[in-house]
């Protein structure tokens, strides 16, 4: 509150309740990428469905988060495929954003790991905390670009092989394209984004348990 009769009003300050989050998808070009917002009370475990959600993956594979030299994840699982040189594991849904969010100043980043084998690496950076009225419950998709890779594609590598088949196939490749484009659903379109339908299914990834 203000004193004295001609002050203006002072903004009283609110504790922030979300954090805009930049997601890019690496070893990608042109890269895919998404843009979110989400309640900081949410747990590593929500992030993971939040960013399948948004990014267009199926929860098919194992995955994990890096940070600060150590894993999170789905503990018994990290554990039982854990090899030599791997960091401790710990569980992420003991894990809230915002029990490391006060370092968001100096924007941290850290790793998003999807499917073990295709070696999908996400590169999670935390852009500015919000201060929203009401708090959120759930987390939106504000803007995005590009269309995720196929399950099972590959890796970045995969990708990109699969990529040329589709758009410039050999002569002796058009058999393989046809399977491509059957084995893709027919029509898979690397620059398609739908930021209205990201955002309807990133808002869904947590309608079972908010966050509180």
């Amino acid at each position: 509150m203000a004193f004295g009769g001609d002050s203006a009003p002072s903004r009283v300050w609110q504790e922030p309740n979300a954090v805009q989050i930049h997601v890019t998808l690496e070893d990608i070009e042109p890269p895919i990428w998404r843009r979110l917002v989400v309640p900081i009370p949410a747990t590593l475990a929500d992030l993971h469905r939040i960013l399948q959600a948004a990014m267009g993956w199926t929860d098919s594979h194992l995955y994990q988060f890096e940070i600060g030299g150590l894993r999170f994840g789905d503990i018994e699982n990290l554990n039982q495929y854990r090899f030599q040189g791997d960091a401790q594991a710990f569980d992420a849904s003991e894990v809230r954003l915002r029990d490391f969010i006060f370092q968001c100043n100096n924007q941290p980043v850290f790793h998003y790991v999807y499917d073990f084998g295709d070696d999908w690496r996400h590169r999670v950076a935390l852009e500015k905390l919000l201060s929203l009225l009401p708090a959120p419950k759930v987390a939106t998709c504000v803007d995005g670009a590009r269309c995720c890779p196929p399950e099972d594609v590959g890796g970045p590598p995969g990708y990109f092989e699969f990529l040329r088949v589709l758009i410039t196939p050999e002569p002796d490749e058009i058999e393989e394209q046809r399977h491509l484009k059957r084995w893709s659903g027919g029509k898979f379109n690397p620059e398609r984004f739908d930021v209205i339908k990201t955002d309807k299914e990133v808002r869904r990834a947590l309608r079972k348990g908010r966050v509180p």
